[in-house]
């Protein structure tokens, strides 16, 4: 009897071990009293590392490290090395990546309500962006994400967005007549170039500039930092001062890599990923002044756009905005306009 309790212990200890060894990767260097693990996370982004949204990603990365004790590193990957936006989402969904940042305006065909900041001329400043997004908002949106295997940790920001094209100046509604246009694969941005006469054509940030230089389009649209840190300014010679959306990144984490956090390792990642944001938002936004006199310097010819102009383009484009705040969610629509009415003193 003594022999087969013995023979049926070692059985069932065979199993055990094996199931801890093939989750070694997970559980090795633990520390039960701080519940951090020793790990690499790997994160990528589509824009060059001198960018601001490659510099917030450097200072996630020392943030990380050092609350750490470095048992915890970040593998980071910049300019599209592991593809564009999307397809690192899909990494992401897959578990073959863990982190990335991709704007908002992609994101439309996963969860439909961030569409609901792609609207022309919405904010008026970063900061109303700001409120809106770190508020009950921009909440309601990242509470989406999970079940489609992503889990939402903050909001950076790309910023608002101007047009290039290397035909003529672009200071009136007419004159946006038959561009060919690059946008991000985003519906309420390809009806509203629509809308206003232009010919959008999505296309892969990373072959904006070789379409560009072989004037297999006309222009693009981004904002003023990310039009210097790719150079735009080699292959286009109008730049137009339009600010006619306002772009947030997301900063994204897979839910399988964040399941597999303890609590304290969450905590990290999560204030590391906000506490980066409010560096890279502050780091955006003044290098987008800096980058309007370097464009400048550099011989592209700039354009202001009067607010007549774009008050007629808001007016052409209402059925535009009235259609896909219907699709995209009126309640939170009209909850993100009642918070801007009141930061406006408009109640």
């Amino acid at each position: 009897m003594k022999k087969k309790l013995k023979g049926l212990m070692i059985g069932l200890a065979i199993p055990c071990l094996v199931v801890l060894g093939a989750c070694g990767s997970t559980e090795t260097s633990g520390s039960s009293e701080t519940g951090i693990q020793e790990r690499t996370l790997r994160a990528g982004i589509g824009l060059p590392k001198e960018h601001p949204e490659g510099q917030g990603l450097a200072k996630f990365k020392e943030i990380v490290e050092e609350k750490t004790d470095g048992k915890i590193t970040i593998d980071a990957y910049y300019n599209a090395q592991l593809g564009d936006d999307q397809k690192m989402v899909g990494g992401l969904q897959a578990g073959t990546l863990d982190i990335t940042i991709p704007s908002t305006s992609p994101m439309v065909g996963t969860i439909k309500q961030f569409g609901i900041f792609d609207f022309p001329f919405l904010f008026n400043s970063g900061e109303e962006a700001d409120a809106v997004l770190d508020g009950p908002v921009g909440q309601k949106v990242l509470d989406k994400l999970p079940q489609h295997g992503l889990v939402g940790l903050a909001y950076w920001e790309n910023g608002f967005r101007n047009l290039t094209n290397s035909v003529h100046p672009v200071d009136s509604v007419e004159d946006f007549e038959g561009l060919k246009i690059r946008t991000m694969q985003n519906e309420v941005h390809l009806d509203v170039f629509k809308k206003l006469g232009a010919n959008p054509t999505p296309m892969p940030f990373s072959e904006v500039f070789t379409a560009l230089e072989g004037q297999t389009i006309d222009g693009q649209e981004n904002p003023l930092a990310t039009i210097l840190s790719n150079k735009f300014y080699e292959v286009q010679d109008y730049l137009s001062l339009t600010k006619h959306v306002y772009t947030p990144f997301v900063f994204l984490i897979s839910k399988m890599t964040w399941d597999d956090l303890s609590e304290e390792e969450q905590k990290i990642i999560k204030e590391a990923a906000i506490e980066a944001g409010e560096y890279q938002r502050k780091a955006n936004r003044k290098a987008n002044e800096e980058a309007l006199e370097e464009l400048k310097a550099e011989g592209i010819k700039v354009n202001e756009f009067s607010q007549k102009e774009k008050e007629k383009i808001k007016e052409l484009i209402q059925p535009v905005i009235d259609k896909y705040s219907k699709k995209y969610g009126e309640d939170l629509y009209q909850q993100m306009n009642e918070q801007l009415k009141k930061m406006r003193g408009e109640n």
